[in-house]
């Protein structure tokens, strides 16, 4: 059974995860010859203070933009 651990920023709609989650899920059925109800997909969310890159937060780098 396939696990996909998705962290994402917050602010996506519900819609965009729901179209995320068929597609990921799609995917693995082809790929991995699994069927639908044995993919599991975890999604994080974090605001822009829990999420860095290149040594700065999200926010700090949309701070210097």
């Amino acid at each position: 059974m396939p696990i996909i651990e998705m962290h994402l920023l917050e602010g996506r709609s519900v819609e965009k995860k729901r179209l995320a989650v068929a597609a990921m899920t799609a995917a693995l059925v082809e790929t991995l010859e699994v069927r639908p109800d044995q993919v599991r997909i975890l999604i994080t969310e974090h605001n822009d203070e829990q999420f860095a890159v290149g040594g700065q937060t999200v926010g700090q780098r949309n701070e210097n933009s």
